[in-house]
């Protein structure tokens, strides 16, 4: 490998070209800004949302009796909120009917291939559509899905797509023995009595699903209990004496919003179990239908969660404050007392969660996550320049309390899992290396007292020993060929659905874990590059995003010009070019850091920032070998050619505002896909921000990554 100095150059007009894109971009993001000064962004619509809410509407309509509600509770059952329901149900029939793809199934998203789970529940919602007298598919687009169905191989296909995870399996078969088209006899019956047991206790319990699966347990469980075969008489009795404590926990774990995490597919397993016993005058059905209503989209469908606000404003931050001129004029107080507004500060009900940590959104159903909270300490970080002291201090205390928080929820392995400590091996409550990677990212920003001093606050030692478990757990995760998988992001054109180029790019961002696997992984990116210059995506690029401009008004209107031989996505190639720049302002830093004893003019000491002390020096005590000579070694002419080559394919992409077109990159609980509005606008600036600092000569080694 031929080394260079650390110190890359780019010409002129590249990075003058680059200077005008990002200020577009950044013009576009900013604009993106709600009237309370964060962002909400806009989730995809989701066919299987859409079908799942169809599903539980239609289920109550079928199931109530009329009379009796009408003179108790005067809710869904009378005369014009069942003609609202019709409605509804016949506005989501009426979107699904133009999801259907050429092979005849149907995908997460409009942007999605055909899956099993998705067609399975549009199959069932149609079924339960036309049970209460709305339009169905057409008769050729069934005989489409259901030839899609077989080809799939049915409910095998179905369970060998989630293997031994049994959270989504179940409430799909659970769907369509609502609909009619399988026994209930073939749905598994759930130990709902589990239910009454403490949160602390359900790992030892086996449970058959993750935690943030319970509501769906106990409903889906119960429904199964009353309509299914009878269970031996001791377990009948005990299930039977646990129905009305189970309901109960229902009914504590549902938010205000009255959606289940905020989730249309959780709250609608949750409604159409509970309305197909008969049970629909309860209040966990009423509180469910009501957000179902609230939470439609225009055209007639929902999205797979109802936004991802507290993240999207993190990251917006995070891509903003990249940028090597950026004066900061995105904060305001406004946004900072919201941000540190979204921190949950007492036991969640819904994980048992301990206070300090943060979910996706700031609206009721969200739970702290270990993804979410270190996006939160980073913005956090970034914010506190521009606060006034009073601010300042109250982001520090938060701050901390969220390094606790992740501290606290560190597996026994070194990684992090998503939302429970040691729940097990289920996918989201399994140690992962994106989250990984992203907590020990946060906590090397977090201010922290020197090991000899006394006072308030976390020592530098606290964090230390989290810090290494975190490195060898995630040096035990790389793939042979240098890359990380990670859990919340996919890539549909991978034959296993996996997006190592999302996971090795959150590695490197986060840095320390050593120069061997840290070059590795940049090798890996290099040769993970596509001929385009971007990379990730696949075929179904060009071909799903012509067929938007085809078929969309609102994409006909961008009219984006799509290459020939286009590739690669918008978000997977800003990730990369970041990691890649990242590990050069690494490099630059170690460099100026140890230029006393390599002879180099030292331009400024990069531990000067005081919230990169711990950093640089825990890289120091943790990997003795990654010295400044050692780690210029992973820049090279290759890499530099790769940012370059990276660069360009996104100011090509935002002059023919391909950005303006986000892509299903995004993962939401058992492989739901999705895409999310700002992701492209986010993922550039950050990617652009961080080339010019990388490549200018008036370096500052003080900026906080």
């Amino acid at each position: 490998m031929t080394t260079l100095s650390p110190s890359p150059t780019a010409s002129d007009a590249t990075r003058q070209k680059c200077r005008e894109t990002l200020d577009r971009v950044r013009r576009e993001l900013l604009q993106a800004q709600n009237d309370a000064g964060h962002w909400t962004g806009q989730l995809a619509a989701s066919a299987l949302s859409t079908a799942t809410a169809v599903s539980a509407m239609a289920a109550v309509l079928q199931h109530s009796d009329s009379q009796h509600s009408d003179s108790q509770h005067g809710d869904s059952s009378q005369p014009q909120q069942q003609e609202l329901l019709r409605s509804l149900i016949g506005q989501g029939m009426e979107y699904l009917s133009g999801q259907q793809n050429g092979d005849g199934g149907f995908g997460d998203t409009d942007r999605s291939h055909s899956n099993i789970a998705t067609s399975y529940l549009v199959l069932s919602a149609s079924t339960l559509a036309e049970k209460v007298g709305q339009q169905p598919l057409p008769s050729t687009a069934i005989d489409k899905l259901q030839q899609y169905i077989d080809r799939s191989e049915g409910l095998d296909g179905l369970r060998r797509r989630y293997g031994k995870d049994k959270t989504f399996v179940v409430p799909i078969m659970n769907n369509m023995a609502i609909a009619g088209l399988i026994s209930w006899d073939d749905v598994a019956a759930l130990p709902f009595e589990a239910a009454v047991f403490p949160q602390s206790m359900y790992r030892f319990l086996q449970m058959p699903v993750v935690s943030y699966a319970i509501p769906a347990l106990v409903a889906i469980g119960q429904a199964r209990h009353f309509l299914g075969r009878r269970a031996f008489a001791p377990i009948r009795l005990i299930r039977s004496l646990s129905v009305r404590r189970t309901l109960s926990v229902l009914e504590k774990m549902q938010p205000a919003s009255g959606g289940y995490l905020e989730a249309t597919p959780l709250t609608a397993f949750v409604v159409m179990s509970l309305a197909a016993t008969g049970r629909c005058d309860l209040p966990v059905v009423r509180n469910g239908l009501r957000f179902l209503k609230e939470s439609m989209l225009d055209g007639g469908c929902w999205p797979i969660d109802t936004n991802l606000a507290t993240w999207a404003t993190s990251l917006s931050i995070h891509a903003l404050a990249c940028d090597p001129d950026d004066d900061g004029r995105w904060y305001s107080e406004r946004l900072a007392d919201w941000h540190l507004g979204c921190q949950h500060l007492t036991r969640h009900p819904f994980t048992g969660a301990e206070p300090g940590g943060w979910g996706w959104t700031d609206l009721s159903g969200a739970v702290p996550d270990s993804d979410d909270t270190p996006a939160a300490i980073l913005a956090l970080g970034l914010m506190q320049p521009h606060a006034d002291e009073s601010r300042r201090h109250q982001m520090h205390e938060a701050m901390i309390r969220g390094g606790r928080w992740l501290i606290r929820l560190q597996n026994r392995n070194g990684g992090w899992p998503t939302f429970c400590r040691g729940w097990g091996k289920l996918p989201f409550d399994r140690s992962s290396t994106d989250l990984t990677a992203h907590a020990m990212r946060a906590l090397k920003s977090i201010p922290c007292r020197p090991e000899a001093s006394r006072g308030a606050g976390p020592s530098q030692a606290d964090f230390q020993r989290p810090e290494r478990k975190a490195i060898r757990f995630l040096n035990r995760q790389q793939q042979p060929d240098g890359s990380w998988m990670p859990l919340w992001f996919g890539n549909q054109d991978r034959d296993d659905e996996s997006n190592p180029v999302y996971g090795t790019a959150k590695v490197l961002i986060a840095g320390g874990i050593g120069t061997r696997p840290e070059a590795a992984a940049c090798d890996y990116l290099l040769h993970a590059q596509n001929p385009d210059g971007g990379w990730g995506g696949g075929p179904s690029v060009a071909t799903k995003i012509r067929g938007l401009i085809d078929s969309d008004p609102e994409y006909a209107s961008i009219a984006p010009l799509i290459p020939d031989d286009l590739h690669s996505s918008v978000e997977e190639t800003a990730l990369a070019v970041e990691a890649l720049a990242t590990v050069i302002l690494r490099t630059r830093d170690q460099t100026e850091f140890a230029a006393p004893q390599s002879g180099m003019p030292q331009s400024g000491p990069a531990l000067s920032n005081p919230r990169s002390d711990r950093a640089n020096a825990g890289l120091t005590e943790l990997r003795p070998e990654c010295s400044a000579a050692v780690c210029s070694a992973a820049v090279n002419d290759a890499v530099l050619a790769a940012i370059l080559r990276g660069v360009e394919f996104l100011m090509q992409s935002v002059e023919d505002r391909r950005h303006q077109v986000a892509w299903p990159i995004g993962f939401y609980f058992a492989k739901l896909w999705y895409h999310e509005r700002l992701y492209p606008l986010i993922f550039t600036a950050a990617a652009l921000g961080k080339f010019l600092r990388a490549f200018n000569e008036e370096h500052d080694p003080n900026w906080p990554r």
